[in-house]
């Protein structure tokens, strides 16, 4: 999983934490599912297997989501 320093907002929190709490559950997997989109669509393009492994990023912290959102 792709994790950078730059994806932390200034209190050293992880930015799609940020994002999934700031959202509705319908806007963060909106957000999440573009993401996905965008990385899968432009890799060959673009940035190749970078790109795709951001994409299985937001696919996996996406699966993560729902797997906490059901268990509740």
């Amino acid at each position: 999983m792709i994790k950078p320093d730059y994806y932390q907002n200034k209190n050293g929190r992880d930015l799609i934490d940020s994002f999934a709490d700031q959202m509705s559950a319908d806007e963060f997997r909106g957000f999440m599912i573009g993401n996905i989109i965008k990385y899968l669509t432009r890799y060959r393009q673009k940035n190749g297997m970078v790109d795709l492994r951001k994409a299985e990023t937001y696919m996996t912290r996406l699966e993560d989501y729902e797997a906490a959102q059901y268990a509740n």
